[in-house]
Formats: structure tokens, C-alpha cells, sequence
């Protein structure tokens, strides 16, 4: 048997000799956050949290395309008026993943309903009585909800709307309608689909089918039938998500970055257009640059919502330098940690940018991947058949060579 071989105990002292001294300093209160996250955050989640904040600073100032995913209740608890919207504001942000619900709810607050805090073990026999809707800490009246679907019912029928389209393009629309019915209201805080429309950044939802604005498409269907012509084209979608990607990796900086909110299915949308690209399109790729995400969930299972940058790397997702150097799983509760990390962002002015405006170039992206992919047809074309053959080892070679047996 062969001897495992030990590194020379010099080596391994070097090794340390040149990490990163941990250097806490007394607080006076006087600190910019750069500097506190710098000095006071040596360890554990603390220094998860300063490691995100270096690779989003590093992020902005390598000029990559930042791509954030967010799920959960974020719009209820007001994250996105708290960080999201200003970092689109500021050019940070270049596209967004998101749910159809962190959307939908958004829309409460511009048509007069108020998201209040509530005591989430006052009981919810009680709260369904009061017709009071509970998502853990915060509530509104069922009235936020009933009015918000007639709002969206009307954009909805709206002649703009009636043809088949990728969320992208629907949520642009949706952005630019309530734009317009921002204005008239007067409203003073902007939602993220009108921000997101004002500066051309595009917002994909992965599972349509899973929020309220969807399920006014599916009552308008069901009630005006052959009028209603709207439609949703998953298959262009998906590809769009893979051709923003792709135009992002060899166009500007060349560099990509996620940041995941959370996790669920847009962390998954998101990050699978490198796969897409790479694996069934054979259009070479290398994985987005940075990683970075905050979550509460363990990596102790296959969850996708947990899953760290190395599995994902296993898929193609990441590249192997965010594997090595430019990824932070932060275990946390996003809205206890992101507020104070998009602060120390903008506390460096050198943390700014102009508006990408991704949205603006979604035709050019796709055109630019349907050139690479219409090269790569002929080679394409042969992986489209397969036969019962093919999942059988003709030889004990040939089943060696795949781990599998002769039947």
C-alpha cells in the first residue's frame, strides 16, 4: 500500500506565517464601517460578514455584472426600499431573480396599504378572524391583497400585455405601468418594478406560477378566455437568463457576480445559465467570478438553498477561483446583516458606477448566443438521440469504463 505523504513541517508554517493576522482594535465610535468591518470582524459568522463585504466591494470595483437572486418575504419586511432599490439606483446592481410574492407585495405600499409589525404568537385563529394576513413579524389587511389583485388585473388587460413574451419583457412592462400610476399618486417611495424599469435592469422570476400576480393571469384566462392573449415563453426565458450571461462574460469587464439573497429558486435560475451554456449548448463558459450569499440554512444536506460554492462549481456554476477566492457563504438572517454591509458599500465613494442597463441589451444578448449556438448546430444535432443500446455495455471493458455492469 502506498505511504501517504506528510507535508514538511516547514511548509505548513509558511503557510500560516502568511495568512492574515487577526487585528482587533478598541471602537470609539469613530470608525468608518470599512474600517470596523476591517478590525472587528476576525472571526466566525463576523468574519463571513467582512469577507462578503470584501467581495462585493471587489465586485463594484472590478466593474463585474452583479446579478442578485432574492427570496424570501424581503419586500414585507422592506429590504428592497432599505438596499435593493438604492443599489440599483447606484449602478450596483445590474439584474435581478427574484418571486413572484416579493413583487406582488411590493405593490401594497404604492396604493395606500401599510405593512405593520405584529406579535407572530398572538394567534392566528384570531388574525384570520381580524382578516388580518401574517407573514412571521409583520401583517396587513386581506383588503391589501384583494385591492393589489384588482391593480394588477388591470394592468394586466392593458393592450401592451396581450402576446407571449419572457418575464424580463413582462416585468419591464409591469415596471413602466406602474411607473406611470406611481406619478399620478404621487408617490414618494418607488417600487422595485419601477426602479427596476427607470434604470433598464432586468428582473427574471424563475416560477411565475408561484405568486398572485400569476394568479390573476390565470382568473383574467379563465374569465375573458381568447381575449386575454397574454403568455409567458419559459423556453425563451430560460434562455434569455443564459444569453444575459454570456453577453456580460465577453462584453465590458468580462466578469460576473452573484449575490444571493437567501437561496430557493432564484438562487438556482440564476446560477443555472452557466450549465445551460456549457453543458447542453456546448458554448464554453467558466462560471460566475464571485460568490457571495446569506442564508440561515446549514449545509448539512442537499438543499439547494444551502449548497456552498464548491458543489456549485462541480456543476459548472462558479469558477474555480470564487471556489478558492472570491466566495462567502454567510450564515445569517439576510435583513440582520445586508442593511449593514450595503452602509459600509456606500460609505466608499469609490463603490459607485453608471447604470449598466442590461434590460436595454437583451436583444443584442441573445442574438450574440444564438451566433455562437447556430456554430455548434451540426455538433448539436447528434446529441438529440438516444436508444436503449446506449444504456447497455457492450463489453466488461466498456462497463469498467463507466462504473456500470452487463446486463
Amino acid at each position: 500500500m502506498a505511504k501517504t505523504q506528510t507535508p514538511k513541517k516547514s511548509t505548513l508554517r509558511a503557510a500560516y506565517a502568511n495568512a492574515r493576522k487577526a487585528d482587533p482594535r478598541p471602537i470609539t465610535g469613530k470608525e468608518k464601517p470599512a474600517e470596523l468591518l476591517a478590525h472587528a470582524f476576525s472571526a466566525y459568522v463576523g468574519r463571513q460578514e467582512r469577507t462578503a463585504f470584501e467581495l462585493m466591494q471587489q465586485s463594484v470595483q472590478q466593474d463585474a455584472s452583479i446579478f442578485l437572486t432574492l427570496s424570501g418575504a424581503m419586500t414585507p419586511a422592506g429590504l428592497h426600499q432599505s438596499c435593493i432599490i438604492p443599489l440599483v439606483e447606484k449602478g450596483i446592481i445590474s439584474a435581478i431573480t427574484t418571486t413572484g410574492a416579493n413583487l406582488y407585495h411590493d405593490a401594497h405600499r404604492i396604493i395606500g396599504h401599510g405593512i405593520r409589525e405584529v406579535n407572530p404568537n398572538a394567534g392566528d385563529l384570531q388574525y384570520r378572524l381580524a382578516r388580518i394576513i401574517r407573514i412571521y413579524d409583520l401583517g396587513f389587511w386581506e383588503e391589501a391583497l384583494l385591492d393589489t389583485d384588482r391593480l394588477f388585473s388591470a394592468i394586466l388587460r392593458q393592450p401592451q400585455f396581450q402576446r407571449k413574451m419572457t418575464t424580463p419583457e413582462f416585468h419591464y412592462l409591469l415596471g413602466k405601468a406602474i411607473h406611470g400610476i406611481e406619478k399620478q399618486l404621487g408617490v414618494k417611495q418607488p417600487s422595485l418594478l419601477s426602479t427596476c424599469y427607470k434604470h433598464g435592469v432586468p428582473i427574471w422570476v424563475g416560477a411565475v406560477q408561484d405568486g398572485s400576480i400569476f394568479l390573476n393571469v390565470v382568473k383574467l384566462k379563465r374569465l375573458l378566455g381568447d381575449e386575454f392573449k397574454f403568455e409567458l415563453d419559459i423556453n425563451d426565458d430560460v434562455y434569455s437568463m443564459a444569453a444575459m450571461q454570456h453577453y456580460c462574460r465577453h462584453h465590458g469587464s468580462g466578469k460576473l457576480a452573484i449575490w444571493i439573497l437567501g437561496g430557493g429558486v432564484p438562487k438556482n435560475y440564476t446560477l443555472q445559465g452557466e450549465p445551460l451554456l456549457d453543458q447542453i449548448l456546448n458554448v464554453p463558459t467558466s462560471g460566475f467570478d464571485i460568490d457571495v450569499q446569506f442564508c440561515v440554512d446549514p449545509v448539512d444536506n442537499g438543499a439547494l438553498s444551502s449548497c456552498p460554492a464548491g458543489e456549485g462549481h462541480t456543476w459548472g456554476k462558479v469558477s474555480v477561483e470564487a471556489v478558492e477566492t472570491g466566495s462567502m457563504y454567510v450564515h445569517c438572517d439576510v435583513t440582520a446583516v445586508f442593511p449593514w454591509l450595503t452602509h459600509a458599500l456606500f460609505s466608499e465613494p469609490k463603490n459607485k458606477r453608471k447604470p449598466m442597463r442590461l434590460m436595454d441589451k437583451m436583444d443584442d444578448a441573445v442574438k450574440f448566443l444564438d451566433a455562437d449556438v447556430k456554430k455548434r448546430s451540426k455538433s448539436l444535432m447528434k446529441t438529440l438521440d438516444w436508444s436503449v443500446e446506449d444504456a447497455e455495455p457492450s463489453s466488461e471493458e466498456d462497463a469498467k469504463a463507466h462504473d456500470s455492469f452487463v446486463r
